[in-house]
């Protein structure tokens, strides 16, 4: 497990880098806001979950979770700040953070909000999936793609969850019908291009590449054509 620690008091980064590794927990230390900024999407892959210092030089935290969250970065993030009114509280909580902890702090306390915030994250993961800049919630079937929500019918939502659970895949049309009409179906019938016709108009939106690509002869698959995979 890493863990970022963003925060520009470098006695408060030691301790909390140093507490973090006696638990076991790989830690990397940044401290200003637009190096922030920058660096943690980068490695979203690598972190585990981030420690937010609110008051950063160079950019304030609230505005660099902002943006982490507009470009979809979504490990758990917990405030560290002295401000302790419920305004700048709401504030955080609104940008995106998953909790917060007002300093000066019990350790032991902040070490129970991660492991929480980790478990949390962990459960939500296992209902969701995310392929390219798609992501669809399989509990309240809501997609979303580039940050930009998506409504769904029952039948494109689930085909586009077959779509996801399969990325990279040709499907052809009677694997199709299996898996979302779940039931004999007239292989003759067009309802399966009428269907995916419907999902693609929805997902390949303008300014993103197109993700759900006909395969001549074969049937379809969703992936976006650039993609290393394809």
């Amino acid at each position: 497990m890493n863990i970022v620690i963003v925060e520009d008091d470098p006695q408060i980064a030691s301790f909390l880098s140093r507490g973090l590794r006696a638990e076991g927990y790989a830690t990397s230390i940044i401290s200003d806001g637009e190096s922030a900024a920058r660096a943690v999407p980068t490695m979203a892959d690598d972190i585990d979950l981030v420690l937010l210092d609110l008051g950063l030089p160079l950019r304030d935290g609230k505005s660099v979770l902002s943006q982490w969250r507009a470009e979809k970065f979504v490990k758990p993030v917990i405030i560290l700040t002295a401000r302790d009114e419920v305004a700048e509280k709401v504030k955080g909580l609104n940008a995106g953070a998953t909790d917060y902890v007002t300093k000066p702090f019990s350790f032991d306390e902040l070490l129970a909000r991660i492991r929480a915030a980790l478990r949390t994250y962990d459960s939500a993961s296992l209902t969701t999936l995310e392929v390219a800049d798609v992501t669809f919630d399989m509990l309240s079937k809501v997609a979303f793609r580039g940050g930009k929500r998506i409504e769904l019918a029952q039948r494109e939502w689930s085909l586009l969850e077959l779509f996801m659970r399969n990325p990279h895949q040709v499907l052809s049309r009677i694997q199709i019908l299996n898996h979302v009409w779940d039931y004999s179906f007239d292989p003759g019938s067009n309802i399966v291009d009428v269907y995916v016709g419907y999902l693609r108009k929805k997902i390949n939106i303008s300014g993103h590449e197109p993700l759900i690509q006909t395969v001549r002869g074969a049937g379809y698959r969703f992936i976006p054509p650039s993609s290393k995979f394809s």
